[in-house]
């Protein structure tokens, strides 16, 4: 972690403040994977889900007050918070509100974009009587020390410090980019710009919008009734008040890799949005190496999350062709390899693997079950799949693609609903 901040420590200006988490959308890019459950509440990492991250990064910063934002399908995005995260103490002066679009500034009117999520709960944001508020994105994958953060938009004097990934420029054309001066204050702002600036450190780098951003609290609360009033905002901070007070003068860039936490294992900062099916499977297969470029295994920053009471995972068989192994993978508990072969691959909580089957780079969500002789590659199976004996999946891509969604890159996606309509046309 680069910083000299000693965890804990009473000066942090991260007990003043309040996170407010942006966990509403969809996610559509994740296709079948969304179609029961919002974005931030697709599982992750073995036993964890996305939106824990951004909690997980709060909580071990030092806040102690935090706001979720639902709308899209969130009952199991509402009971993960209430099962994992009801540990917090109003007589400790700790508060997580859920805050589902519930009309309560006007009847019909959910929330219109992420700056009207916030704006229809100023009431609520108010009574946590605090000085500043950091809004999160909910569906990132990364470990930060917001306070490091918060630090710099004190000294600055920022109107508004946004979060950024130092990328190549190549690479910039996908994300918000900030064009900045020697100071780091913002002089433009581009969506998906074509010709990405550069930095004045570095020509050969751009730095991209996290979608992470720190105000004080008086301030975005007369800014947000400002935006309310205006007929022709979309009231999305990405697309409105960002540019808006990039235009003023006053906004800040502030670098991942300064308050990047990272225990030591870790060679590089490690941030993805996980919302393709492609970087879904790659984020959890990266998991699986040999030094992982996320550690989750530092006891010094933890993800907290829902911990589910399991037995330990079992591996049974010990015979030349069925033989229950498991070769640089990452097994949750109650899972059992059953004579079966598994290399590179992520199982979550539950899963049932049966013999002389094989699985090679492969993530199985919670509880799902492969029957025998099944050989199945570079996937992701959703939760409570059943696969049926035999089914092999990565050896001929016209095969699945006739009945499952696969890739341009070559990661088909297995959901309970494509085997019943495949099992239907094969009867």
């Amino acid at each position: 972690m680069n910083t000299s901040i000693e965890p804990g420590a009473p000066t942090r200006l991260t007990s003043q403040a309040m996170a407010f988490v942006l966990a509403g959308g969809r996610g559509s890019r994740l296709e079948e994977l969304t179609d029961r459950r919002a974005k931030p509440a697709v599982h992750f990492g073995g036993k964890s889900r996305i939106i824990d991250f951004p909690l997980s990064n709060a909580l071990n910063s030092g806040i102690r007050k935090m706001a979720i934002a639902t709308q899209y399908k969130a009952h199991s995005l509402i009971r993960h918070m209430q099962r994992g995260w009801g540990f917090f103490r109003a007589e400790r002066n700790e508060y997580l509100d859920i805050l589902p679009a519930s009309q309560r500034v006007e009847e019909g009117k959910w929330y219109l974009g992420t700056a009207d999520a916030v704006t229809q709960n100023i009431d609520i944001v108010d009574d946590y009587g605090v000085k500043y508020v950091i809004v999160l994105a909910g569906d990132h994958v990364y470990k930060m020390d917001y306070e490091v953060m918060l630090r710099q938009h004190v000294e600055t004097g920022a109107d508004v410090t946004v979060g950024c990934l130092t990328v190549p420029r190549h690479e910039a054309t996908a994300f918000g980019v900030m064009h900045i001066d020697e100071r780091d204050r913002i002089v433009d702002f581009l969506e998906k710009p074509a010709d990405p600036p550069g930095t004045p450190s570095d020509p050969d780098v751009a730095l991209a919008s996290m979608g992470i951003y720190v105000f004080d609290w008086d301030f975005l609360r007369g800014l947000l009734l400002d935006d309310m009033n205006d007929a022709e905002s979309s009231h999305d901070f990405g697309h409105d008040l960002i540019p808006l007070l990039v235009s003023r003068g006053a906004a800040y860039a502030h670098r991942f890799s300064e308050s990047c936490v990272m225990s030591g294992l870790e060679t590089s900062p490690y941030w993805r949005d996980v919302g393709t099916i492609d970087s879904f499977w790659q984020a959890n297969i990266d998991l699986t190496e040999f030094v992982p470029p996320l550690d989750l295994y530092d006891q010094k920053w933890p993800i907290w999350t829902y911990a589910e009471h399991t037995p330990p995972a079992k591996f049974i068989h010990d015979e030349e062709d069925r033989r229950g192994q498991a070769i640089q993978s990452l097994i949750s508990g109650d899972t059992i390899i059953s004579g079966s072969d598994v290399h590179n691959s992520l199982l979550f909580t539950g899963n049932r693997v049966h013999s002389y089957s094989t699985l090679d780079h492969v993530v199985a969500l919670p509880y799902a079950e492969v029957g025998r002789h099944a050989q199945l590659s570079r996937c992701v199976i959703d939760s409570r799949v059943r696969i049926p004996n035999h089914l092999v999946i990565g050896q001929d891509p016209e095969e699945d693609a006739k009945w499952f969604r696969r890739t341009a890159k070559g990661v088909t996606l297995i959901t309970q609903d494509m085997l019943d309509r495949r099992a239907a046309a094969l009867d």
